[in-house]
């Protein structure tokens, strides 16, 4: 395959390259079909809706004019009279409006979240149900049931009177979901032709006419075209629609790829349900109400929180459908019903990122399409002849390949060999909401799930022994994917109201903590686990709470083991050793012992981690491989998560309460009952303690999984051991850090300043330069890509730069960099903690809890994809009150900038997009 060329204005010589996968979207052949095309990677024509502007050659009065412009989401809170709601306005029916709220610090400023006489210990936990990805075939005979139009219906999933207040009948949704195939068909550019199918009711509703409303809600033009569509055309779907609480139908029990026979899974396993999910509620606990249709919006409308189970080499797509209500006040109180999708951290290309202003409406939908290819595909192992950089497949699947002889490969040995870095290799993701000012909202009603990355390093399938598969713990019954032994846990602080409905406080911009802990959205869980080892995937789901997780075991007798119990309660704890292999969804270099037999931090203690995680912060994953048959747990013990973090407001993680403070119950906050009757708690922090109890079951199969005790970093007494994945940056290496002297600087800082308001408290400032609230159509950072596509063969270090990321120590940040994974080099100068030093990250905490710093450095890479990012704090109610900045990735010589789309209900228009003075030089070279 030859590259061709273009000269296009805005860009040099520009490589465009022969497709590829399409030519198998039946796959099941190998032969072109009428797709087969070159893939146009130049800029938008000057007549194109999303053509490229130039930056101003002094850009300081058009940075001026941003502050008095419109809002950039304004098209989202439009009501009846072209009337535009202000931010505030959207929170109107929120039961604790701010003359009645408390000083309380749980939930902030609310009341005590009641329990109706639930207990703890009394459900089993919820596993992750799976989406079901399906071929993508366009011969598929797609169903003729449209998406269905709101209606009125008996609550608690309708409203029964207020069409607008309301969302489709869940049959409705079912039969439309069910269908065949998929209507209709993506496409590369956003799809202008078809309308939206609720135009009439949201014409009523804004009383006038819509002008020709699209149904597609990606921005229109070649801006926001699928990038590579040809080259990454996808081969798999999925369609889901975020929608009101509602109770599951077992939609999806037959997508599951364990079918409910394989494994644990299946009869007689721990996790088998006869019924499969049909039947469960969206209810915290079984003794607490059902959540209403406006409290609660999750994919599907539904529970158990959802799964993808992504292949690497496989592209995807998701059509992403939004059933809310038309009404933005339709809401409970908080929550917006414009949504935009965010894969948080995948290498995909910007359109399909979700970007905080590419946000669509009520009764359309967006496509998204994640090509699931290695990081380098570009530029390493283009040839694709590298065993750990490979698809997992079954017997006689195919996958479509652009290496050294392009086409369709045929599993072989369990695997086919993929282009790309296989030190780039990811393993926990997760998808949610990142609509501009009101991510912390969206998410917290419920619009986040879990995404699992298969690979050949990490299948799914411990029994696999070819020496490249790491065998985690996972179970054996299917060739990838196995979840036996592999549990997805979101946990979450929540709270909820006098009557039992989920409640949030939007008004407090320092954060929001809530005073129930939730897992996978339920209030004290049971888990029964085998006595062997098993892989917990863990996210920190919440808005601004941290986390620091600890495991102990109980024992029969006070004195029995190192931390005893309550007085009079004749059981004792000990803590329970494990090892972490990944952060923020990365397998690390060495697994990080939590066991006592390391100084983790370098702080003299080898026992503050003993069986306690660091601190995790809002987006982080930790994944952790725990033993249930070593060090004397049996079948029949029952052990318990525990959270040590104590917090008392938005702003920062405060301390860690010693775990033996309180198993001993030294340390138990309580609810007092105050003379108005009204309930307050006292004496600390209710979401310390245990959250979830485990419960180990006898165990008579064969732990296959690898010992993580072997893949150890050197620690005293002991060298270093095996490596499962090596980063591509070795800061003991000369010539490494060599290259980063030569790699451009940039700088932020996030805190505030003497422009932060009460609605926009917020900021940041890049490079030293001006403080900024977040503005969409702001750039502040534009790194460059090296190189276009490129045919097999073709080598090359892609885009490197270092990044410092700073905050003040009077509250905490957890700084995310979407698109890409970087390396800490140091924080305030040190070498980072061993959880770090061998770790790709997407989150960086910096401020003043006691385990972040006021600087980081880190090292990042930047190749393949190019368009519009953001960077924010993950502190969500930081990030909504305007801590984000947007970053661009430009094309190879690139010098006009990308315009900002502005969605409306008629479609989506573009605004002229500024870059800051530095936006494209930084502030320097190498690290500082």
């Amino acid at each position: 395959m030859s590259p061709r060329s273009c000269k296009l204005q805005g860009v040099q010589p520009a490589a465009k390259f022969v497709l590829s996968a399409v030519c198998i979207a039946a796959m099941g052949t190998a032969a072109l079909n009428a797709h087969a095309a070159w893939d146009y990677v130049g800029p938008p024509a000057s007549t194109d809706p999303s053509a490229y502007t130039d930056q101003p050659a002094d850009p300081t009065q058009a940075l001026q004019d941003l502050l008095t412009k419109s809002e950039a989401n304004e098209g989202a809170r439009e009501v009846p009279g072209g009337i535009f709601l202000e931010k505030e306005e959207i929170r109107l029916n929120n039961v604790l409006q701010p003359a009645d709220q408390t000083s309380y610090n749980y939930p902030t400023n609310g009341m005590p979240s009641p329990m109706f006489g639930a207990t703890p210990w009394t459900q089993k936990l919820l596993m992750f149900e799976e989406f079901g990805p399906e071929k993508l075939d366009e011969n598929v005979q797609a169903g003729t049931n449209p998406f269905p139009r709101p209606s009125t219906g008996a609550a608690p999933e309708q409203d029964p009177a207020n069409l607008m207040h309301s969302g489709p009948a869940g049959a409705a949704l079912d039969a439309f979901l069910a269908q065949a195939g998929i209507s209709p068909f993506p496409q590369r550019e956003a799809n202008t032709s078809v309308r939206n199918p609720w135009q009439p009711d949201i014409e009523q509703f804004l009383e006038r006419f819509l002008n020709n409303a699209p149904a597609e809600g990606r921005p229109p033009g070649e801006g926001w075209a699928h990038q590579r569509w040809n080259e990454f055309y996808p081969q798999s779907y999925f369609k889901t629609v975020q929608a009101g609480a509602r109770v599951n139908s077992g939609l999806r029990d037959g997508k599951q790829l364990h079918q409910w026979k394989y494994g644990e899974f299946g009869p007689g396993g721990l996790y088998y349900s006869a019924t499969g999910n049909a039947g469960t509620k969206v209810q915290i606990h079984p003794a607490m109400p059902v959540q209403n249709h406006n409290s609660v919006w999750t994919f599907d409308g539904t529970l158990p929180p959802k799964l993808l189970m992504a292949r690497y080499g496989q592209p995807m797509l998701m059509r992403h459908y939004n059933a809310l209500p038309i009404d933005p006040q339709a809401n409970n109180g908080f929550g917006l019903h414009t949504i935009s999708t965010h894969e948080h951290n995948g290498h995909n290309p910007a359109e399909s990122d979700g970007f905080a202003n590419a946000f669509f409406f009520p009764g359309q939908f967006y496509d998204y399409r994640w090509p699931l290819q290695l990081a380098g595909y570009d530029t390493i192992n283009t040839t694709a002849s590298e065993s750990k950089a490979a698809f997992p497949c079954s017997p006689g699947e195919t996958l479509w390949v652009n290496d050294a002889n392009p086409g369709v490969k045929t599993c072989d040995q369990g695997k086919i060999k993929i282009r790309g870095d296989w030190r780039e290799t990811m393993s926990t993701h997760w998808f949610h909401d990142h609509m501009l000012d009101f991510t912390a909202q969206n998410v917290y009603k419920g619009n986040a799930v879990m995404m699992n990355y298969y690979s050949a390093l990490d299948r799914g399938n411990e029994a696999m022994d070819d020496g490249v598969n790491l065998r985690l713990p996972s179970g054996s019954a299917m060739p990838w994917g196995n979840r036996d032994y592999d549990v997805n846990l979101v946990v979450a602080d929540k709270a909820w109201d006098q009557t039992g409905q989920l409640w949030f406080n939007p008004f407090n911009t320092d954060g929001f903590i809530g005073d129930r802990m939730t897992v996978n959205w339920q209030w004290a869980p049971t888990l029964d686990v085998r006595a062997r080892r098993y892989r917990f995937r863990i996210l920190n789901g919440s808005v601004s709470r941290y986390f620091a997780i600890g495991i102990v075991a109980e024992c029969a007798g006070e004195r029995t083991c190192e931390m005893p119990g309550p007085s009079g309660s004749r059981v004792s704890y000990k803590r329970v050793p494990f090892h972490m292999i990944a952060n923020d969804g990365n397998l690390l270099e060495h697994a990080v012992p939590f066991d006592g037999s390391m100084d983790l931090d370098n702080n003299g203690s080898r026992q503050d981690h003993n069986g306690v995680l660091p601190t995790q912060a809002i987006a982080e994953r930790y994944d952790i491989v725990v033993d249930f048959a070593k060090g004397g747990l049996k079948a029949g013990d029952k052990l318990y998560f525990v959270n040590t973090m104590e917090q008392d407001t938005g702003v920062l993680a405060k301390r860690r309460i010693p775990l033996a403070d309180i198993l001993s119950e030294k340390y138990k906050p309580e609810l007092k009952t105050r003379s108005d009757g009204s309930k307050q708690w006292i004496k600390g922090d209710p979401v310390v303690g245990k959250f979830m109890q485990l419960n180990i079951q006898p165990y008579t199969g064969t732990d296959a999984s690898m010992d993580p005790s072997q893949y150890e970093p050197a620690k005293p007494g002991k060298s270093a051991g095996k490596k499962m994945i090596p980063l591509w940056l070795d800061r003991n290496n000369p010539n490494d850090m060599a290259k980063l002297q030569t790699a451009r600087h940039r700088s932020f800082h996030f805190g505030r300043s003497a422009v932060a308001t009460d609605t926009q408290p917020w900021i940041v400032a890049t490079d030293g330069g001006a403080d900024y609230h977040a503005d969409p159509r702001r750039i502040s950072a534009a790194p460059q890509l090296a190189n276009g596509p490129t045919d097999g063969g073709s080598s090359g270090e892609g885009t490197v730069e270092v990044w410092e990321i700073q905050s003040g120590a009077g509250w905490s940040h957890p700084v995310h960099v979407h698109f890409e994974e970087g390396i800490v080099l140091n924080r305030d100068d040190q070498p980072p903690p061993e959880w770090e030093k061998w770790a790709r990250k997407d989150v960086y905490r910096v401020g003043g809890d006691e385990e972040s710093s006021g600087k980081l450095t880190l090292a990042i890479h930047f190749r393949e994809f190019a368009g519009t990012y953001v960077e924010h704090c993950h502190n969500t109610q930081h990030e909504d009150n305007s801590m984000l900045l947007r970053w661009d990735i430009e094309h190879p010589g690139q010098f006009q900038v990308m315009p900002t789309p502005l969605p409306t209900w008629d479609g989506v228009e573009y605004a002229p997009s500024v870059g800051v003075p530095t936006f494209r030089t930084g502030d320097g070279f190498g690290p500082k």
